[in-house]
Order: C-alpha cells, then sequence, then structure tokens
C-alpha cells in the first residue's frame, strides 16, 4: 500500500517540527497532535453501529513510555485525554499497549468490539478503534505512539502506516532531546493517574 503525497509531506513537516522542538515532550505532542488531527476516517461515526447509544465520536493521541523501572507505560505528550490522567500510568503487562511491548509489533484494531482482551484505561470512556506504534531505539523498546476513536473503524491501514512513520521520528526526537533523562528525573510523577492491569473502574 502506498502512503499518500498528503500524508508524505504531513511527516515531512511534522518530522521537522517535533526535530525543531524545545524539549523531549514538546517533540512527542506535535507529533501526537499531526496524528490526532490527520488521522482516521472523518466520517467514520456516521456508519451503521459505528456508535453505541450515549457515545460520541473523538480521538485521543499520545506517547506510552516506559518507565525507568520498567514498571509502567507513562503518558506523555498527549492530546485529548482528561486532564487528571496527564500522566496515566498502566502496567507495563496491560492490555493491548502490553502486547504491543511484548511483540514489538505494530498493532492496529479497527473495532475494539471484536477483542476481549481490550481494556479501557482512559477514564471518560471505552475507545473503539486504535493504533499502536512502537518506538525502539538500538534493540530497546522505549515506549509506543499510541491513537484512538470512540466510533469503531475509524482508524484505517493506511493511517497505521503514517502513525508507524511518525514513530519512528519520535525514537529518535525523543533520544535526541534527552526523553530518557528526563523520564528517570519524573518518574515517579507527582500527578500519576495510576490503572490496573484490567483497566479503569467504571462505577
Amino acid at each position: 500500500m502506498e502512503v499518500s503525497p498528503g500524508a508524505l509531506a504531513l511527516i515531512e513537516v511534522t518530522g521537522q517540527a517535533a526535530l525543531n522542538a524545545a524539549d523531549a515532550e514538546s517533540a512527542i505532542r506535535i507529533l501526537s497532535q499531526a496524528c490526532f488531527d490527520h488521522l482516521g476516517d472523518p466520517e467514520a461515526h456516521l456508519k451503521p453501529g459505528a456508535l453505541k447509544p450515549g457515545e460520541r465520536q473523538y480521538k485521543i493521541a499520545g506517547a506510552f513510555l516506559v518507565t525507568p523501572d520498567k514498571k509502567h507505560h507513562m503518558l506523555v505528550g498527549n492530546i485529548g485525554f482528561p486532564p487528571e490522567q496527564e500522566r496515566l500510568l498502566v502496567p507495563i503487562d496491560g492490555g493491548h499497549p502490553g502486547q504491543v511491548y511484548a511483540s514489538r509489533q505494530k498493532l492496529i484494531l479497527k473495532n475494539t468490539d471484536e477483542h476481549g482482551a481490550f481494556r479501557q484505561y482512559l477514564k471518560s470512556s471505552r475507545m473503539g478503534s486504535t493504533l499502536f506504534a512502537p518506538m525502539i531505539w538500538k534493540g530497546e523498546f522505549l515506549g509506543q505512539l499510541i491513537m484512538a476513536a470512540q466510533a469503531r473503524h475509524t482508524m484505517r491501514d493506511e493511517d497505521l502506516e503514517v502513525i508507524v512513520a511518525m514513530s519512528r521520528i519520535a525514537t529518535g526526537a525523543w533520544v535526541a532531546h534527552g526523553g530518557p533523562s528526563w523520564l528517570a528525573s519524573t518518574y515517579p510523577p507527582s500527578n500519576g493517574f495510576y490503572v490496573g492491569k484490567d483497566g479503569v473502574d467504571e462505577g
């Protein structure tokens, strides 16, 4: 599958902006924002069955970085998450982020209803469609870019290709901007929002 010229232009401009960023988290946020703004089927929510009663279409993006003790994935550079989850911490083996950590492979869940192992870590709602793209530096798994939407089938194969390209830029920018050292000095965060392996409490 070919990446469209528009996607290549997005990667070019956004990648340079990430390299020009003031710090490591800013670089991740720039890449997350680009994914948030440009990826996903904009009409997915209009299709039958895409949204259940009471749901609405919205998206989130960010990166889960592996904490220095390798016990958690910590949210960095998020777009669209609840403010109290700015430093969401998911167990390292929790849900599909844990699966990506173990497999070191990209992953798309076009409809999370079809995946019984999917866990809800977002406080506001369960997401219906998700992307995961590993960040690996010299053989070390540093984390993963992630994106999700409420409407099922929002994420497409072409979106996975773009976020994977973004994750490669994210890896280099994260290291170049001193991300590992920043993470070591920040963790554990004072505003950490810890969830269990099975997800947030729905009650």
